[in-house]
């Protein structure tokens, strides 16, 4: 016998894991850069490799997790990228290729292991009720997201620079999990939940919700929270040592090591924020809707979920305030406002990630792991699109700014635009339900045709 709790359990500790695999290259690259004799191009590249396979591995997940099980895909992707993990702390001894050639290879498939967060949103939402989704789903993505700052500050402290032996364990231990997740679980709570999302897998299935503006919006919504949350983990050192410098090295920090340091440790702020703050934005989506709170008159108010999407915008709305903060501190050359402001950005980012995973399980109920493909996988994007605009505004301070305003502040009015219905919202998108669905589409169906 089993219960939600033990499958949460499970999810949340093999989340946790798989995100500690997903950066673990990244706590070793001035290692791995010196054992390999790495070029600057060519670390570069090596820290790509964590995004490259992000949104379609996603994408595929989370359909995966609808047809097969969430227990069988989880157990699956961690059984594999743990054993390519292990292989890979052998990789200057493979000689078929270049030893970066293959290590480059290794990493990219074990960065895949990232793919998994939508197969434990869809598991966890097969087992919790509508009312508790959203604390849950914040619990499960919150604690696990947390394995990415666990495993910059830690691999490094035990391991030293023996990134061979930390690949390895890492590796075992995914495989254990691997197999205690494919015994103790269980795709739903009762087999009809299970055999509802199952049936749903069609290739009409996927399109219809890839089409739908109220997914596309979640989708954007994401982006503009978790795609922002991995861009900022890959840019905040480099901003900190280049954009305030002099204000380190008045702190005392002196030499590239002790500002690397220090820089990665103000950029840790919002990694743990982003993460620690993500279940009490799920319980607050569950909170406006215990409330009924419906502030904003341009949305829906008449959906059962529409406090959600309220509590979505609020949340968008404060993301964009603080990335125009950012660059006026910056701008100010203000080092400590610039950290406060971060560590409030962190929490604004960890409302939206929350928020949007307390939506998608309830708007495609029938379809939670498709769904949460396609929002939890397109918009991982944002992670390579937003550390280039930063990169290429003149100014180091002001891409933030020029983000909110040429990016976020779009984002917002789609998704004021796709959530106005006060009808249902699944029915309007690119063609109409019935197309992708037949005649059976049931209370998807459009009635009044496309929009």
């Amino acid at each position: 016998m089993t219960n939600k709790i033990e499958q949460l359990i499970l999810a949340t500790v093999a989340f946790f894991w798989a995100f500690l695999m997903w950066f673990s290259t990244a706590a070793f690259s001035p290692s791995i850069g010196q054992f390999y004799g790495l070029t600057t191009g060519q670390l570069a590249l090596l820290a790509s490799s964590a995004i490259w396979l992000a949104p379609p591995g996603r994408v595929a997940a989370g359909w995966a997790a609808d047809r097969f099980g969430a227990h069988n895909v989880f157990a699956f992707v961690l059984a594999v990228t743990g054993a390519v993990s292990v292989l890979s702390a052998s990789a200057s001894e493979l000689a078929f290729l270049s030893a970066f050639e293959v290590l480059f290879v290794e990493r990219m498939v074990v960065a895949s292991a990232g793919a998994t967060f939508v197969v434990g949103i869809q598991h966890v939402a097969q087992w919790f009720d509508e009312h508790e989704i959203g604390t849950a789903e914040g619990l499960y993505a919150g604690t696990g997201n947390v394995g990415a700052g666990v495993g910059a500050l830690l691999l490094p402290r035990i391991y030293g620079t023996n990134f061979s032996e930390a690949f390895l364990h890492l590796g075992l231990i995914a495989v254990v999990i691997a197999a205690v997740y494919k015994w103790r679980g269980q795709p739903a709570r009762d087999r009809a939940t299970a055999e509802t999302a199952k049936a749903n897998t069609s290739l009409g299935d996927t399109l219809y919700v890839w089409t739908r503006y109220a997914a596309i919006g979640l989708m954007l919504a994401y982006a503009m929270s978790f795609g922002l949350e991995i861009a900022m983990n890959s840019w905040l050192p480099s901003y900190y040592a280049e954009g305030f410098a002099d204000p380190i090295s008045d702190l005392g920090f002196e030499g590239v090591a002790a500002v690397q340091t220090a820089a990665g440790t103000f950029a840790a702020v919002q990694s743990f924020n982003a993460s620690l703050f993500r279940p009490f934005s799920g319980y607050m989506s569950d909170l406006w809707q215990r409330k009924g709170w419906t502030p904003y008159p341009l949305l829906s108010t008449t959906q059962e979920y529409s406090p959600r999407v309220h509590w979505l915008m609020t949340a968008l709305i404060c993301i964009t305030v603080t990335m125009v903060a950012l660059t006026a501190a910056g701008l100010a050359g203000l080092l400590p406002v610039s950290v406060v402001v971060l560590a409030v950005f962190g929490v604004t980012v960890s409302f939206g990630t929350g928020g949007v995973f307390a939506i998608v399980p309830v708007l495609f109920e029938d379809r939670p792991g498709t769904a949460s493909g396609f929002v939890g996988g397109v918009s991982t994007s944002g992670g390579i699109v937003y550390p280039l605009v930063y990169g290429y505004v003149p100014n180091i301070h002001a891409g933030y700014a020029v983000v909110a305003v040429v990016f976020f502040v779009p984002i917002m009015l789609f998704f004021v635009w796709a959530m106005r219905h006060e009808d249902d919202p699944r029915e309007y998108g690119i063609g109409s339900a019935r197309r992708w669905l037949g005649d059976g589409a049931g209370d998807a169906a459009v009635t009044g045709g496309d929009d």
